[in-house]
């Protein structure tokens, strides 16, 4: 006997035990989970400490900082650049719930944008992340050793 939640008196939906609900939001977008979609901690730290490079992001910012703005810039500007920057973050982890997928940015512009413009978004954010992400990680080591 298949188990039921009644929303409505006219609609019922299926109930799903909770380590289906993954792979049923996935289904429901109308895929078939074919990738492992799993990190351990310490990969997961890796990639994002890879990509985000905060060590090479900073020294790169230290001179600009105190050339232009000073001390201030480095004590008021980073923790309120640090702050927004984290609320995107925790929007950009909103919509990754929403949508889990592993096509990740250009797939949630396709889909926020409509039937209309969503393949126009998807193919600019593609291309864009990609055309941005290989030069920012080929060089960021160059871009340390200048400061």
């Amino acid at each position: 006997m298949e188990r039921v939640i009644k929303i409505s008196e006219a609609y019922e939906a299926p109930y799903l035990p909770l380590q289906d609900l993954d792979n049923s939001s996935f289904n429901q977008l109308g895929h078939e989970q074919k990738l492992n979609r799993s990190l351990g901690v310490l990969s997961n730290f890796a990639v994002s400490f890879s990509i985000i490079s905060v060590l090479g992001g900073l020294t790169t910012t230290f001179s600009t900082g105190l050339t232009f703005g000073g001390t201030v810039t480095i004590i008021y500007g980073f923790p309120i650049a640090g702050f927004f920057t984290l609320i995107v973050g925790l929007a950009m982890a909103e919509i990754c719930s929403a949508y889990p997928t592993s096509g990740g940015l250009y797939y949630w512009s396709g889909k926020l944008s409509g039937s209309e413009w969503g393949p126009f978004a998807s193919w600019v954010t593609g291309w864009y992340a990609s055309l941005q992400l290989d030069p920012t990680i080929s060089l960021q080591p160059f871009q340390s050793i200048s400061c």
